[in-house]
């Protein structure tokens, strides 16, 4: 374990030739649009592992059916080894609950845009999320002492989530999906509406949880944010990878955003467009 990882947060035991996460041909359309198409990717073991699109290239849609939220019309997502969806399959073709349930305990969410339990205070929040997963109530009151004292939440233990800022939320809901200590952490868009003292203390937890042995898959907007924190990345675009792997390999000599416009198609500003902005006020 790195020296600097918190004595609460131990190394995951696992087999490091299976992805955290496996997708397999993933793919679905609302009214008749494709938001999804037949996308497949792995992401390995103990990787920090960025998502990157435009508004609109499905990486949210990916991440709720990965993750058991939404149905895809096609393909499949293995978390953990365990089938989100569990495909019976052969003489068992009815649903495996039980493959369900320990796909669901192998990851930790944070996604963006869901309801929240906001009529109940920061700490009974994780308290009925730890119970309701059946951890011992002790290690409950432990490990959300541990995360609302590192998210700066400690103060704001006993207000309502309604009454939290849109940061003091995000925090919150990453505390939830850091409880039970899951194998996996698949996270939209952390990072937005956070203070930068708050970021920066977010970078070193998700930091020292994949040093433990963790895995983190990120959706951002921000280029620089993951190619500065990321050792994998995807690039997502109209419902497909455009590109994937090591972030490095990806990004070549030049930067992440160079290749995002690359990849994705960039367009510039008419010269006569909103040329009224640029007028004289009278």
């Amino acid at each position: 374990m790195d020296a600097r990882t918190p004595a609460h947060i131990a190394p995951i035991a696992q087999d490091p030739r299976q992805p955290a996460l496996a997708l397999r041909g993933l793919a679905k359309a609302f009214e008749g649009s494709p938001a999804v198409h037949n996308l497949s990717l792995d992401i390995p073991r103990g990787s920090f592992y960025g998502l990157v699109g435009p508004n609109g290239a499905g990486k949210t849609t990916t991440i709720m059916m990965a993750t058991g939220l939404l149905r895809p019309d096609a393909g499949t997502a293995v978390v953990c080894g365990h089938d989100i969806w569990g495909a019976g399959t052969g003489q068992h073709p009815e649903p495996d609950n039980t493959e369900v349930l320990a796909a669901k305990a192998a990851y930790g969410l944070l996604a963006d845009g869901l309801p929240v339990f906001d009529r109940l205070s920061g700490r009974e929040y994780l308290v009925y999320l730890g119970l309701l997963r059946g951890m011992d109530a002790s290690v409950v009151d432990k490990r959300s002492k541990d995360l609302l004292g590192a998210l700066d939440l400690a103060e704001a233990q006993d207000k309502y989530i309604v009454d939290y800022s849109a940061g003091m939320t995000k925090k919150i809901l990453l505390a939830g999906a850091l409880l039970h200590r899951p194998e996996i952490l698949i996270l939209d868009e952390p990072f937005e509406a956070v203070d930068p003292v708050s970021g920066q203390v977010i970078r070193q937890i998700l930091h020292n949880y994949v040093a433990a042995g963790g895995t983190v898959v990120m959706s951002s907007h921000v280029m620089e944010l993951v190619q500065g924190i990321c050792d994998h990345v995807a690039v997502i675009a109209r419902g497909q990878v455009l590109a994937s792997g090591q972030i490095d390999e990806v990004r070549g000599q030049q930067s992440l955003s160079d290749l995002f416009v690359q990849l994705v198609g960039g367009r510039s500003l008419d010269a006569d467009s909103l040329g009224w902005l640029g007028e004289a006020r009278r």
